[in-house]
């Protein structure tokens, strides 16, 4: 907090200091939060968020029914976006990047043969395959496979890193079904911009346009709690700088999959609770609609 000139701060501005410092979540410690139960008034941060018919709860209100007369079970734990609460809230992610690194096994096993059946490419002769290939082709398949396939040590790494560190609390705050449906209309979005932009001949692939989506989702998660937005602007600029520095990095999946994970991401944490899930997945829908349009208008012109 910024002082004064010539103003020494005393005991009692100490005090007022304190006093307006954000609490820990009582589970939590070490993370900041604005937002109490609406029962027990204890300080809980987005992991810990139930949505209740007014504001939020915490697990151990919801589970006890904190004297509404109802059995615990009557009204099931619920995420910020409305999803079920589950206890390991980062399932999906560990089964996301298992499923990264065991296709990254294949390809170290089987070689390019298999890479080159599944990743993103436009329309062009692989002498491999011995035949044209591609989306144009009619494989729209390979808009979905690509996303897990990767290219080296180095962009798996990295890629399954940023998905651990984004990937686990956006799906805690999110729950397991929306969050899947996040990472992968995002990584289709990525896809369809890429196949769109891009000279057909260009191969691409990776989970980076899923991952940018949840990059997206998890700016607009932040804005919605008041967080501080500055961490998560510096880590997606720096990405971004990477996106734009490097020439063989396919900067269209990044802003595709970006894109789509912030319209869709508005929607999980915005939708009013009375109609959230048809807009929740209503969006998702107008969103995959897009990806439609945008593929069939660049197979036209390559066919």
């Amino acid at each position: 907090m910024d002082q004064a000139p010539g103003n020494p701060q005393g005991p009692q501005d100490q005090g007022h200091q304190d006093a307006r410092a954000l609490p820990t979540c009582y589970r939590h410690p070490d993370r900041e939060t604005g937002v109490r139960c609406t029962r027990c008034e204890r300080p809980i941060c987005p992991e810990c968020m139930i949505s209740a018919s007014v504001g939020f709860q915490c697990p151990e209100c919801v589970r006890a029914g904190s004297g509404t007369g109802h059995a615990p079970s009557a009204s099931q734990p619920r995420t910020l976006a409305g999803g079920t609460v589950t206890a390991d809230p980062r399932l999906v992610t560990k089964i996301l990047i298992g499923l990264n690194l065991a296709v990254f096994l294949v390809q170290l096993s089987v070689g390019d043969r298999f890479t080159d059946r599944f990743y993103l490419i436009g329309r062009a002769y692989v002498p491999l395959l011995g035949s044209a290939e591609g989306v144009a082709e009619g494989q729209w398949y390979r808009m979905l496979t690509a996303m897990f396939l990767h290219g080296s040590y180095i962009h798996i790494l990295f890629n399954m890193l940023s998905l651990w560190w984004i990937g686990g609390p956006l799906e805690a705050a999110l729950g397991r079904a929306r969050y899947l449906t996040l990472y992968f209309v995002s990584g289709l979005a990525g896809s369809a911009l890429s196949y769109l932009l891009v000279v057909p001949e260009k191969a691409s692939l990776g989970a980076s346009g899923a991952i940018f989506g949840l990059f997206g989702a998890t700016a607009v998660l932040m804005r919605r709690l008041n967080y501080d937005m500055r961490p998560v602007i510096a880590l997606l600029v720096i990405n971004l700088i990477f996106t734009f520095g490097w020439s063989n990095i396919a900067w269209q999946a990044h802003i595709g999959g970006l894109v789509g994970g912030v319209v869709v991401g508005y929607a999980m944490v915005h939708a009013p609770r009375e109609r959230r899930t048809l807009i929740q997945y209503g969006v998702c829908a107008v969103v995959l609609a897009v990806v439609v349009v945008a593929t069939l208008v660049r197979t036209a012109q390559l066919t």
